[in-house]
């Protein structure tokens, strides 16, 4: 199974990008990873920058891709249910899992219907940049979990 984590906009905090690198190059020993940002988008109308943000988000996305948003109204997780939850994905023999985190005021409704579901990391709001190292930590973590590896312990 390949999984891919396309985000909207760069990560510009160094720290940041460097334990995304790491987490990214921990999940490749589970998996085939691919980590894809899009090019920043800047607009003061917020329907706008969403329909602009979409586009973008569309020039990565495959017909055959098993479409997952990250999205404050999607199913909580445990670290467990979650690892439970990718193993499911491999059972299914999804090719193609391209999890996606949106821009600051969330998805065009046109992202939502492409969607085949929809997870929320958490309740609280996060910054768009950590929200990208929380969700590759949780997934390096749901990996060592399916593993019975002591990460997680």
């Amino acid at each position: 199974m390949k999984i891919s984590l396309l985000c909207t906009g760069k990560t510009t905090d160094v720290h940041v990008q460097e334990l995304m690198q790491v987490y990214a190059k921990r999940i490749g020993k589970y998996c085939s990873f691919k980590l894809i940002e899009t090019t920043d988008v800047k607009s003061l109308d917020k329907t706008t920058l969403k329909k602009k943000e979409t586009a973008l988000m569309k020039t990565a996305i495959a017909n055959a891709d098993h479409i997952i948003l990250l999205d404050e109204t999607g199913k909580e997780f445990t670290s467990q249910q979650f690892s439970a939850f990718v193993q499911k994905k491999q059972l299914e023999n999804k090719k193609h899992v391209l999890f996606i985190i949106g821009g600051a005021f969330g998805f065009s409704n046109e992202m939502y219907d492409l969607a085949h579901e929809k997870i929320c990391l958490s309740k609280m709001t996060f910054p768009h940049q950590l929200v990208r190292l929380i969700f590759l930590e949780q997934l390096y973590r749901a990996f060592t979990i399916l593993h019975h590896e002591p990460y997680h312990h």
